[in-house]
């Protein structure tokens, strides 16, 4: 399929065969016209037959939009641009045993065995992801994206499962394994004692195999070392997948947001998720949410394929897609299955697509919206401690537990908060609670607090990524508003606040927990990125003012938060009370937006 892109100062132009999308600083346009074109010439007459229309609307002048049109050819997944060719396997397969044969020594067991499974993992993993983003269409600039995306998770996985047993703190039980994440050596060692036993793969879903809360990828964890590596439990080769998926995820994530919204939000939001510290960490760690990004990668594009689409054919291919996404995320993790279709629902709400779904369409999402609350009800009822009522009943008693455990959690983590908590009433502690795990990690106390060299590098990449997005989240809701689409600007609204919905209940969920916290606000990373990216390409065109009053605002917190620490651990300068601290920093951010409105 030939696509022709036009990117102006403030408007920027997606032709299709069947489509042509205009989006200007103040509207967004979209024809349907006609002959699909199969040859670039024809393609490209077709094209030119539309530019008088454009031209009459004195947004592009032709000769400027003759001279920087671009013309790529894109392709279905099978299609011939996206297929794998001979000379790649050239390559695949000796990087492929090469590095099979180095993870085979790092790691214990049979090293023929070893290499043999990694080699084979490797094979899988280099081909998917090079003929996913040929499939995408991105080019160079997407096929780093994805290499890189996946080198840096995959090198850091390996990098802190050496590196903590010798560097980490010693006396704890998961760091001398070579694990960042309790849940994550939890669920690899049942892995492995469910995959060395006689017991069926599927007992990951029973009580006995309790670790994951779900069972899903317990019984992926375990399918790998019965199959892979069945003389010794290999760690890295589920960091392995980790990076994969968390990797195979921008293909279909650039190519629903470049669909929908085009290409400069697709290359700042892929970038975004490519590189953001958090989700670095996290796919070079076998948990769930790599999988889970992956799978919501899946569901997005299968909605935008889906939405975008005039024929049958596409629709139905965009609807497996969709398909897939959302079971994939039931076997994993339910509840972001429901979230999902929350975000989904809205989406076809506010951008008016209700028309383009059959009601058999709208059937299996309410059957799949109702799997997946059972489903999740019976994950977090495992035990019988939430109750025996229906699942909106176990839903309830787990968001009531949570915010206890947020709290509990918050006061055992810091004597300053349990300080604070004396000082203030009990209807201002859940506040509280929920306010402080927002701005978890802590930036000044990521680089204040006494730890060791290896956590303190990490902690501090972790929060400058997190305080470098936190203020383009905020700034999602003007920019939203600036959209110049009505349908358009809706959605980013939905879309904004349903992000905020989320990290209010994550840091409710996670309380003062440095880990927990931000991997529960990371699931959504994808959305959260787009948003981001959003602000970006907003802020690049606009210079909206507010953009560096926001920041001055972090700037502020930063400050004060910063000579905190420094007194409290370095006793330099004096120690304001934390009341008043917060006081002086609230005050100076209602000077700062009073500033903004009268400007």
């Amino acid at each position: 399929m030939w696509v022709l892109e036009y990117w102006g100062k403030n408007h920027s132009l997606l032709v299709t065969p069947d489509r042509c999308k205009l989006y200007a600083k103040s509207e967004q346009r979209d024809y349907q016209f006609d002959p699909l074109a199969k040859k670039q010439d024809d393609f490209r007459a077709s094209f030119h037959n539309l530019i008088p229309a454009l031209w009459t609307m004195d947004i592009f002048n032709t000769s400027s939009l003759n001279s920087h049109i671009q013309l790529y050819e894109t392709s279905q997944l099978r299609g011939k641009s996206g297929a794998m060719k001979k000379q790649d396997f050239l390559w695949i397969i000796p990087l492929s045993l090469c590095l099979g044969a180095v993870l085979s020594v790092i790691q214990s067991g049979n090293w023929l065995i070893g290499w043999l499974g990694f080699s084979l993992l490797f094979f899988l993993c280099i081909s998917i992801l090079t003929l996913s983003t040929k499939w995408a269409g991105g080019g160079k600039s997407l096929a780093w994206m994805v290499a890189l995306a996946f080198i840096l998770r995959f090198i850091g996985g390996v990098t802190t499962y050496l590196a903590l047993p010798v560097y980490g703190y010693v006396n704890d039980e998961d760091q001398s394994a070579g694990y960042t994440y309790t849940d994550a050596h939890r669920r690899d060692a049942q892995s492995w004692e469910l995959a060395s036993s006689q017991d069926s793969i599927l007992s990951a879903f029973s009580k006995t195999y309790a670790s994951d809360q779900y069972g899903g990828l317990l019984a992926l964890s375990a399918f790998v070392y019965r199959y892979l590596s069945p003389d010794m439990q290999r760690p890295l080769m589920l960091i392995l997948l980790s990076a994969f998926m968390s990797a195979l995820a921008l293909p279909f994530f650039w190519k629903a947001v470049h669909q929908e919204w085009g290409g400069k939000l697709a290359s700042a939001s892929g970038w975004i998720y490519a590189l953001y510290p958090e989700s670095i960490l996290i796919g070079g760690s076998a948990l769930r949410e790599p999988y889970l990004w992956a799978f919501s990668a899946f569901a997005l594009w299968g909605y935008v394929g889906f939405a975008s689409s005039e024929k049958n054919d596409a629709k139905r291919n965009s609807l497996l897609w969709l398909a897939l996404g959302i079971a994939g995320m039931l076997f994993v993790s339910p509840g972001v299955a429901v979230a999902t279709l929350v975000i989904l629902a809205g989406w076809v709400y506010f951008n008016g697509d209700q028309r383009k779904i059959s009601w058999q369409i709208v059937l299996a999402f309410a059957v799949v919206l109702i799997l997946g609350l059972f489903l999740l009800s019976f994950a977090l009822n495992r035990n019988g401690n939430l109750g025996n009522g229906n699942p909106l009943d176990v839903l309830n008693n787990f968001i009531r537990e949570v915010a206890g455990w947020g709290g509990l959690q918050l006061k055992r983590s810091s004597g300053m908060v349990d300080a604070v908590f004396k000082k203030i009433p009990d209807w201002m502690q859940l506040p509280f609670v929920t306010v402080y795990g927002i701005f978890q990690p802590v930036l000044p106390a990521a680089f204040a607090e006494p730890t060791l060299l290896i956590w303190r590098i990490i902690q501090v990449l972790r929060a400058l990524g997190w305080y470098a997005l936190l203020p383009a989240l905020i700034l999602s809701f003007l920019a939203s508003t600036s959209e110049g689409e009505k349908k358009k600007r809706m959605v980013f609204v939905w879309l904004s606040f349903f992000m905020f919905i989320w990290i209010l209940f994550t840091a409710l969920r996670g309380g003062g927990d440095q880990w927990d916290n931000p991997r529960y606000r990371a699931i959504m990373i994808l959305w959260q990125a787009i948003l981001a990216g959003n602000v970006w390409v907003w802020w690049r065109e606009t210079k909206n003012t507010w953009v560096p009053r926001v920041l001055a605002m972090e700037l502020v917190f930063l400050i004060f938060f910063g000579q905190w620490y420094a007194s409290r651990y370095f006793a330099i300068g004096t120690q304001l009370p934390f009341t008043y601290m917060v006081g002086i920093i609230l005050g100076l951010w209602a000077v700062i937006l009073v500033w903004g409105f009268k400007k």
